[in-house]
């Protein structure tokens, strides 16, 4: 065996909420203090929005738990009817969740191993997580191949993922994948940032072959679109795992409405899983109490949990998963918004 695929040799296996039930847990939590308690807290806030017929939830991602073994909980989220649209960083939507629908896979691996020598292998690192960068190259081309396959004009991210999602109808690997999922049920995904990820590698390419006619991605109207969604929705609640861009422009939507002169209420219901320290005045680690100052989410139904999410995130998911509260929930299908 190579040295390469000697470190390669390990996969990340995602963990399944349906394969256990951590009711019994979370309710334990729920008598204890710190962060238990709030991560109790939390998994009840998810229950209000499960259980409140009016309620649109907005799951936002960024970090990497995706690469880590997060992946499948978004998918089993999103079949379940807990979520109804999806605000991400291009990275979890194309450089992990993408990449696995191809057939590639994410290693595990070590934080101690020299990065010049993983260099030297094409290996590149998340922590302690592994991917091939000749796999991740592929996915790069990929991008290319379906930018190349469409009418040259601007496309929100959400339009050109739902692309992706169609091409993955036919051609995926692994079929369980998130873009499949989120098209093949009329959930919407937005990744404001989209160019920062294999994507971007991708669409640039597409573009300098293509200088004069060619696929571009309208960040502008992605606010827009979500901002529609908001208006449409009226009552709405964020489930967020970390911070960064997805977190920020899902709140946004509440002023943006209102500087169009549609004043909507503010997110009703609000989770956030996060390591970040709020001291530095970043957004990615603004409370969601500062967030209401900006009059984007209500405070009567909020909940930090400051804790890293591969730890707790599959908890909150199992105990709402086998409360089947979501199998009376009808699904939103917001994609069809903009199909009219």
């Amino acid at each position: 065996m190579t040295a390469k695929r000697e470190l390669l040799k390990e996969t990340i296996e995602h963990i399944d909420i349906k394969s256990f039930d951590s009711t019994h847990l979370i309710n334990a939590m729920r008598k204890m203090s710190f962060s238990s308690r709030d991560t109790a807290n939390a998994a009840d806030i998810l229950m209000k929005m499960i259980n409140d017929k009016e309620c649109t939830t907005i799951l936002t991602l960024a970090g990497s738990t995706s690469a880590g073994g997060c992946m499948q909980v978004y998918v089993d989220m999103l079949k379940s009817r807990m979520i109804d649209v999806i605000v991400a960083t291009g990275a979890s939507i194309i450089d992990m969740d993408f990449f696995e629908a191809l057939g590639f896979r994410h290693f595990r691996g070590s934080q101690d191993v020299p990065d010049k020598k993983l260099r030297e292998y094409y290996i590149d690192r998340i922590y302690d997580t592994y991917i091939d960068e000749d796999d991740l190259q592929v996915c790069d081309g990929t991008i290319k191949l379906v930018a190349d396959s469409l009418k040259p004009r601007p496309y929100s991210s959400r339009e050109f993922i739902m692309e992706l999602g169609k091409y993955l109808v036919k051609n995926s690997v692994k079929k369980d994948s998130l873009v499949q999922t989120a098209y093949e049920h009329n959930v919407p995904v937005f990744c404001p940032a989209f160019s920062d990820s294999s994507a971007g590698f991708g669409l640039v390419k597409h573009q300098w072959e293509n200088p004069g006619k060619h696929v571009t991605i309208d960040s502008v109207r992605d606010f827009r679109e979500l901002t529609m969604i908001k208006i449409a929705a009226n009552t709405t609640g964020l489930f967020m795992i970390g911070g960064g861009v997805p977190k920020n422009f899902a709140q946004d939507v509440v002023v943006c409405a209102e500087i169009l002169g549609k004043p909507v209420p503010t997110h009703k219901y609000a989770v956030q899983i996060t390591v970040a320290d709020s001291r530095d005045g970043a957004c990615s680690s603004s409370t969601l109490k500062e967030a209401s100052s900006w009059g984007k989410v209500d405070t009567k139904y909020e909940q930090m949990v400051y804790a890293e999410a591969t730890t707790v995130l599959p908890l909150i998911a199992s105990y709402a998963f086998h409360s089947h509260a979501w199998e009376k929930r009808a699904k939103r299908e917001w994609n069809k918004l903009f199909m009219k």
